[in-house]
């Protein structure tokens, strides 16, 4: 079955855009079930990047509670079968790295042949040809490559533990494997091959060398990100000079502060996260699973996207914000 437009999903989709508009007045009310859903495959990870709590094992940051789980394909069947009607949308990543769970290409299929859109956000260390070749014959839609250097230097500065050479192994083997997928005659060829940049200090300097050599790496299209960072208030060194890419904003006092971003906030609305364990959160930002809306396993989707955990969490946000709200930078 192809991504498409369904009775279920289209009449699923009207009642959360009507539900999101009554929000801007002030209405909190839910009528309908998420239109994407994140799902954690895994919660740990090789690597120990500076703005991850799973990377930060030690540091004092929120903490993924699952750290060193992967979910089950028992827990992806419920997940699926709550959500194969009426969303659009899954996305296989949350804190972990997605390809420590070699279920992970069934999951995907299953899901593409529910007619659901897929995608994976990946360090891609754990790539090879034949995990390529499994991702691309399973029907994945897009893959999300992080790369944030074109130097062993510049990508180990934020990459720690990661191989630069391994990265750009895995873009050629998802050419590889896409080229070998499709003929010449697909009009549009998947998955859409994605490389990721977050803009640090560290790798300011390649970022015309990015535009540049994107494709020649083997990607699609080259997008860039803006850091998230801890200890940011006196600066720090990963930080970009160009403030305009950054999300803090050095004020009067001296200190850095978070630039003020919109309570309107489609996506606590329009989706979930559920982490390898069955919990429901309400988005991506919630790092340290603070404002769980409860387990799928005990609990249909459905009920839980309207209970009372997490009509509480969007009236909060509508007004004076949570925590994780604060840090968000959509």
């Amino acid at each position: 079955m192809s991504v498409g437009l369904t009775k279920s999903r289209f009449t699923n989709a009207l009642k959360c855009y009507w539900n999101y508009a009554l929000s801007r007045f002030g209405l909190v009310r839910i009528s309908h079930a998420p239109l994407f859903v994140s799902v954690e495959p895994a919660a740990v990870c090789q690597l120990k990047c500076p703005a991850c709590p799973v990377g930060l094992r030690d540091a004092g940051v929120p903490k993924n509670r699952n750290t060193g789980k992967l979910m089950s394909l028992d827990t992806w069947h419920r997940v699926l079968s709550e959500i194969r009607e009426t969303a659009f949308v899954v996305q296989f990543y949350f804190q972990g790295e997605p390809l420590l769970n070699k279920d992970l290409p069934q999951m995907i299929r299953e899901a593409h042949d529910a007619g659901l859109y897929t995608i994976v956000s990946t360090n891609a260390q754990a790539l090879t040809q034949q995990m390529a070749e499994d991702l691309v014959a399973a029907g994945l839609n897009r893959i999300i490559i992080s790369m944030d250097g074109l130097t062993e230097d510049s990508y180990g500065a934020y990459r720690i533990g990661g191989s630069l050479e391994k990265t750009k192994a895995a873009l050629l083997f998802l050419r590889k494997a896409k080229d070998k997928h499709h003929t010449p005659y697909t009009i549009h060829p998947t998955p859409i091959i994605e490389l990721q940049c977050l803009r640090l200090r560290t790798n300011e300097h390649e970022w015309t060398d990015f535009k540049r050599q994107y494709k020649a790496l083997g990607a699609d299209r080259l997008v860039f990100k803006t850091a998230q960072l801890y200890d940011y208030s006196n600066g720090h060194p990963l930080m970009v000079s160009e403030p305009r890419y950054s999300r803090y904003t050095k004020d009067a006092d001296g200190l850095y502060h978070r630039k003020p971003r919109s309570k309107k906030c489609f996506r606590i609305w329009s989706g979930a996260v559920v982490t390898t364990t069955g919990e429901v959160l309400p988005c991506c930002y919630d790092k340290a699973h603070q404002y769980s809306y409860g387990n799928i396993l005990n609990t249909p989707l459905k009920e839980l996207f309207a209970n009372a955990q997490s009509m509480a969490f969007r009236r909060a946000a509508l007004r004076e914000q949570p925590a994780i709200c604060q840090e968000c930078w959509r």
